[in-house]
């Protein structure tokens, strides 16, 4: 290890670093995380996993401007019907759309001047993203938050991309049942892991169907 990267524990100790500050059930989900970093949204199709994405863009448009790179279904029914579902319209020019950006093309798109600070891409398989395009964007962009959204393949991210993505991020979000379940490093007093409701009727009868199955 180089001198210029050896640091002190003084110097960890008294390091300084910019936090999302949540609030409400999204702190007691996952605490404040960075503002810089990787989050991922993951589940099976059919779940609630586009309208948590949207739920989560739109939580975040408090803080920072927004950018969401629909790269599997872009300008579609199905985003603006994610979108009407969380009221999308309410955040104005906080979050625009991407149409089918692919990695090279968003690239381009964020080292314009005061371009979004935090970008969702959706989705890593579509993308047809490698790990060495997710390191490239880390290293690129390092005052940007990332949250990649991606398919399952039954207990697990679908490919190893997604699967060293997953390993590497800060907050997890398993959406199942219309319920997104987080995963937090950033723990601290009053965050609880409580999951987030996506669809509440949807949620209540899934939930307690499998509870039901598993007495």
């Amino acid at each position: 290890m180089s001198a210029k990267r050896a640091i002190s524990t003084s110097n960890v100790h008294t390091a300084k670093f910019t936090t999302l500050p949540f609030d409400g059930e999204f702190f007691a989900a996952v605490g404040e995380p960075e503002r810089t970093g990787t989050h991922i949204i993951l589940g099976p199709s059919k779940n609630g996993k586009t309208t948590f994405a949207m739920m989560y863009a739109k939580y975040l448009c408090r803080f920072e401007r927004v950018a969401y790179d629909s790269i599997e279904e872009g300008l579609s029914l199905t985003i603006q019907m994610a979108m009407d579902r969380v009221n999308m319209w309410e955040v104005g020019s906080k979050l625009i759309l991407y149409d089918k950006i692919e990695i090279e093309d968003l690239m381009d798109a964020l080292d314009k001047h005061k371009s979004p600070n935090i970008v969702f891409i959706d989705s890593i398989q579509f993308a047809d993203m490698t790990f060495k395009q997710y390191k490239m964007l880390k290293r690129r962009y390092p005052n940007k938050l990332f949250v990649y959204i991606s398919h399952m393949e039954g207990n697990n991210p679908q490919g190893k991309c997604a699967q060293r993505i997953y390993k590497d991020a800060g907050v997890i979000w398993r959406v199942e049942g219309f319920r997104a379940l987080p995963t937090t490093r950033y723990q601290a007093s009053g965050v609880t892991g409580e999951p987030i409701d996506i669809w509440k009727e949807g949620a209540d009868k899934y939930w307690g169907l499998e509870k039901q199955l598993n007495k």
